[in-house]
């Protein structure tokens, strides 16, 4: 797989997809087949695909205002570009309610967009204040909710877990003490507060990022929705349908890594005192496409910083049945 620079047309207003030519290129849209771009965003996955090959593109978007966005988008691709309201962990459903049961490619880029991250009435960005919310379908409970009402233990554990904040228990410690005067309810009140508590690190990353990060995928159960989004890809996917991951942070990617690390191999060997047919070597369902992982290039980075973290992984479906059908 050569990774090839997207023409300028591609980047959608707002937002710049990251990796977007490595991805294209990974998927090699062709003539009748049909993709899913599953988490739609501002629609620059879809628009690339659509416009490498004569296909098809169902988009899955949870966020209800990016969803209303995408009308201009769905115009000019009439007929050959569908969105969908919900989650991408739904997907199976979601295509078989439109009559979809099979696909010849998934795109996935995990995370916050910025779109989200721009718009400070979301409450996703620390550096901006806002609403402390975070939520990306716009329901459930909000950052503010699990700021203000979780236990001091349980504020350690997901700061721990999903930010990988070291100082996690300092940090649950003095979110509790403070909200005992007066509720969380904005950004800029948690912002100042962790900057309070933790240390600036030599790297520059601001002390807000990493409980930011954990909150955020808290209140969207993110890797969960991965969880169940990896496994939809592999009971949709045809044989020789392409899966697309880009991810921004080492928990993600480390569980997209076992995924396809799992599912690329032939699982664990037959114990040599039972009987070869007791324990069989199940079927791969993937084949991985490249062993190492794409980043982006020195240029896409400089001209959209945020791009620095991004992570692909890709692979091809075997003709092996999904492990859940299994």
């Amino acid at each position: 797989m050569t990774p090839s620079s997207p023409p300028a047309s591609l980047s959608t207003t707002g937002h710049t997809p990251v990796l977007l030519g490595e991805v294209v290129d990974a998927l090699s849209p062709r003539d009748g087949a049909v993709y899913v771009d599953a988490t739609f965003g501002a629609g620059g996955y879809s628009k690339a695909i659509l416009e490498a090959a004569d296909c098809t593109v169902w988009g899955i978007e949870r966020d209800p205002e990016a969803h209303a966005q995408s009308a201009d988008l769905r115009r000019r691709f009439e007929g050959r570009l569908t969105v969908l309201n919900g989650p991408f962990g739904d997907m199976v459903r979601l295509l078989a309610e439109a009559g979809v049961e099979q696909i010849d490619g998934v795109a996935l880029d995990l995370g916050v967009s910025s779109m989200q991250i721009d718009e400070a009435a979301r409450g996703f960005s620390f550096r901006a204040d806002g609403p402390l919310d975070m939520r990306m379908a716009q329901s459930g409970m909000t950052a503010a909710e699990a700021v203000n009402q979780l236990s001091e233990q349980e504020l350690a554990d997901i700061i721990y877990r999903y930010g990988e904040e070291r100082l996690s228990r300092r940090i649950a410690k003095a979110i509790v003490e403070t909200r005992a005067e007066a509720p969380f309810t904005r950004t800029k009140q948690l912002a100042e507060l962790l900057r309070r508590v933790v240390r600036k690190s030599k790297d520059g990353i601001d002390p807000a990022t990493r409980t930011f990060q954990a909150l955020r995928i808290y209140v969207n159960d993110e890797l969960g929705e991965l969880e169940r989004g990896l496994n939809a890809a592999e009971t949709l996917l045809r044989p020789g349908g392409r899966l697309c991951v880009v991810s921004f942070h080492s928990l993600e990617d480390r569980q997209v890594k076992e995924f396809l690390k799992t599912a690329s191999s032939t699982g664990p060997k037959p114990s040599r005192h039972l009987p070869p047919q007791a324990a069989p070597e199940s079927e791969p369902t993937f084949r991985l496409l490249t062993r190492r992982v794409i980043k982006p290039s020195a240029d896409e980075t400089a001209q959209n910083p945020r791009a620095r973290s991004a992570r692909l992984r890709s692979a091809e479906r075997t003709a092996a049945p999904s492990r859940k059908a299994a």
